[in-house]
This record gives C-alpha cells, structure tokens and sequence, in this order.
C-alpha cells in the first residue's frame, strides 16, 4: 500500500505551476490539478479558495520567483552589467516558466496586498541597478516602466511564437537591450532636458 502524500500548499502550487507551463494558464482547472496530485477535487479547498483562489497563489508565487531569478542575476554586479544580466534573467524565467508568468500579469484581484508588495520589490531591485547612473528618482521611475515594458513586450510576442524571421531571437533581444542602455547614457548626459520634456 502506497503512503498517502501529505497535502500542502506548496505541493499544489508546485503542480500547478507544472500544469500551466505544459498546458497554458487557461486550461488549468481543479478537476485537472487533483488528478496531477491524486486526490479528490473537494481537497483542495482546505488549501485555497476556488480556481480564481488559486490563481493568485500562482501569481503571487510567480512573482516571487521572478524576484529571486532577478535578484540572483544582479548579485556582483553593476552598471551596464548588472542591467544584461537581470534582463537575460527575467528572459530566461519567462522561458522556463511561460505558464506561471502568464499567471503573473493576468491576476484576478489586483487589491492584494501581499502580491502588490511582491511587485514594489521587483520595482526596487530595478531602481537599485539604476543607481549606478546617478539618476534623478523621477528619470529612473521612467527607466524602471521603460525596462518592463521591453521585457515584457518581447516575451509576449516570443510566447506568441511572433519572431518567425529566420534570425537569431537572441541577438536580436542583446541588440534590445544595449540600445536601452545607450539610452541610459544619453540620458544620464542630458537628464534636464528629459524632466523638462513633454
């Protein structure tokens, strides 16, 4: 007789994000999740509310683990270096995790606390990279959205399968990336004018 495994939020979280990566977020159900975990659906309630509640578990969860691949990238460095490095990282998570990701920005209950604080610190770990530059705190807010919404945009349109030119999608994100950077200098050379720009 095979012993029963014991039931925890982590575990179920764990095969969730195991389902939403192979399947895609919207074909997760309870239904499907309790035949990964072997158990009967109505067991899951004891660890969360619904599939909606479930949900925001992997969203906060994936939001987590975006932190710590971020965090990891940047630790020894700075500068330039530390902006690649934390790019490929977010790159390379999205690649792996492209389920859990997704759980990530479409989120049911956008008022949760704990998942809004798990979001300030991507945002701060970001602005500590930018610190190298010396940047005004309003110019590097800007930098911060600017980042995200290339990080975001490429890997939206690589999950869509939208790079279908034959040329290297790597290159391509490299030459992304150091153009963002080449921004950050002009920027940092000429910040009055950017503040005082419409």
């Amino acid at each position: 007789m095979t012993r029963r495994m014991k039931l925890d939020l982590s575990i179920i979280l764990q095969k969730a994000t195991k389902l939403v990566d192979e399947k895609g977020l919207d074909q997760l159900s309870l239904g499907s999740l309790a035949e990964e975990l072997q158990i009967r659906p109505p067991s899951l309630y004891n660890h969360i509310n619904g599939l909606n509640g479930l949900k925001q578990k992997l969203a906060l969860d994936g939001v987590k683990k975006l932190n710590e691949y971020m965090l990891q990238a940047a630790v020894g460095r700075s500068g330039d270096d530390a902006i690649r490095s934390v790019s490929e990282a977010y790159i390379q998570f999205v690649r792996i995790h492209p389920g859990l990701y997704d759980a990530t920005t479409r989120f049911p209950d956008a008022n949760d606390k704990e998942l809004q604080q798990a979001q300030e610190s991507i945002v701060q770990l970001v602005l500590q990279v930018l610190q190298a530059y010396n940047l005004q705190e309003e110019i590097a807010i800007h930098m911060v959205r600017g980042l995200r919404s290339i990080l975001h945009g490429f890997t939206s349109i690589e999950q869509m399968g939208g790079f279908g030119m034959p040329l290297d999608i790597n290159k391509s994100f490299s030459i992304l990336i150091n153009t963002f950077i080449e921004g950050i200098h002009t920027v940092v050379s000429n910040e009055d004018e950017y503040l005082q720009g419409e």
